[in-house]
């Protein structure tokens, strides 16, 4: 990439994350507020799901198509398209009226939550890339540190927006809290627009529609491994343990928004520090091999879970086994995310980051988008442990797509 190693680079790359840090949280927000706000209206869980379904079908074409773009022309363009995309969502969100017919309110959010998507997948496509920029090639343990800290702290802040949507929506109601929410992100980006630089993420050769599904055997193998890795976790996550908390359990709106940011908060920290807890992954071909233990044991606490909802131990209630099995589900489910995120970076030259990142986030989408409809349609028809069920299968199909994964025996920087 040209002109973006050293301090230079480090400092773009600083602003670009900054960027995705303010994004996330609005994000986070939203995710919550749209939740609960057409559930106390009286949607169903299946046209809940429906509400998402664009948003996560479009991070399907953003991330090969945004790949494209940040590689030819750079991150910049991808990054303030993302930006200004979500703030026009959440303005065009907050025109919604709950006097509208049911068809035309699912027709106009799920527009609103696709322009959302678009938005999203942008900016976290230009913000993973840019870590390939400033990070030498074959220091693997760098690379991992740097890749494990910018997706744990998206996912903690992502979920402090989860517990911000919550308590916006109490305080201030569904459309005054777009409003705040659109004036915030309009800051972020008029500071994005003064800081970074046209020609980060750009590629020196060039760039051809081929090379958008022009992959490695390793990077076809982890980015199908990928769709069953988030479909496993969005089938119970997008609509039936938060109308679970809230419908069965009787928890209030800012309970459930305090909850799933506790969960994504605590996600996060644990993708974090994910390279301290991995020391003896010293080369790539260890990364392969700890993807596979680690969805070996997502499997069995997946399994444990759907089992103890079924058969609560005598004298514990359903919903502190519930709590306590999501958080070890989370934890688990962390190393695996952190582990996956590292290896598509690495199997990446940098050259051409943007386009492997954005396939792989594609795959990552379809996966979303799988879990999301299942998560309607399942918890409609069977309920939270169905998803869970659903959640364990999923698992293990994730767990077969990792086996073939190896790779080249380079050792990872002394430094790590």
């Amino acid at each position: 990439m040209t002109g973006t190693k050293g301090t230079n680079g480090i400092g773009q790359y600083a602003a670009v994350t900054a960027a995705y840090w303010g994004f996330t949280l609005t994000d986070g927000a939203l995710r919550m507020l749209v939740l609960l706000h057409f559930h106390r209206l009286g949607f169903s869980p299946l046209e809940l799901a429906f509400l998402f379904l664009l948003y996560e079908a479009m991070g399907v074409v953003t991330n090969l198509i945004g790949g494209w773009i940040g590689a030819r022309f750079g991150l910049r363009i991808t990054l303030f398209a993302g930006l200004a995309v979500q703030v026009a969502a959440l303005l065009a969100l907050s025109l919604t009226d709950p006097a509208w017919i049911l068809a035309l309110s699912v027709a106009y959010v799920m527009g609103c939550q696709a322009a959302s998507g678009i938005a999203k997948d942008l900016t976290k496509m230009s913000s993973k890339s840019a870590i390939r920029a400033v990070v030498p090639p074959h220091a693997e343990g760098t690379l991992f540190t740097w890749v494990a800290l910018l997706t744990g702290s998206k996912n903690a802040l992502k979920g402090v927006g989860f517990f911000l949507g919550g308590l916006l929506l109490e305080l201030l109601g569904f459309q005054a809290a777009l409003w705040a929410m659109a004036g915030g992100l309009c800051v972020v980006l008029l500071v994005a627009l003064l800081t970074v630089r046209a020609d980060l993420g750009r590629a020196k050769g060039k760039v051809s529609g081929r090379d958008l599904f022009a992959k490695s055997r390793e990077i076809n193998w982890l980015s199908a491994a990928r769709v069953f890795l988030f479909a496993s976790r969005d089938i119970w996550f997008v609509v039936g343990v938060p109308v679970f908390l809230y419908s069965t359990l009787g928890w209030s709106f800012d309970q459930v928004g305090a909850f799933m940011a506790a969960w994504i908060i605590g996600y996060g920290v644990i993708q974090a520090g994910a390279p301290r807890l991995l020391r003896k992954t010293t080369t790539i071909d260890h990364g392969a091999r700890a993807a596979r233990i680690w969805a070996a044991l997502l499997l069995v606490t997946t399994v444990g879970l759907a089992w103890v909802m079924v058969n609560p131990p005598p004298g514990f209630q359903a919903g502190w086994a519930l709590v306590a099995g999501l958080l070890v589900f989370g934890a688990v489910f962390a190393m695996n995310s952190a582990v996956h995120s590292w290896l598509i970076v690495a199997y990446s030259d940098a050259d051409k980051v943007a386009l492997n990142v954005g396939f792989y986030y594609m795959a990552n989408a379809w996966g979303r988008l799988a879990g999301t409809l299942l998560s309607g349609l399942v918890y409609q028809w069977g309920g939270l442990t169905g998803t869970l069920w659903g959640s364990a299968a999923l698992v293990g199909l994730a767990l077969v797509l990792t086996l073939p994964l190896a790779s080249p025996q380079r050792k990872v920087e002394a430094s790590t």
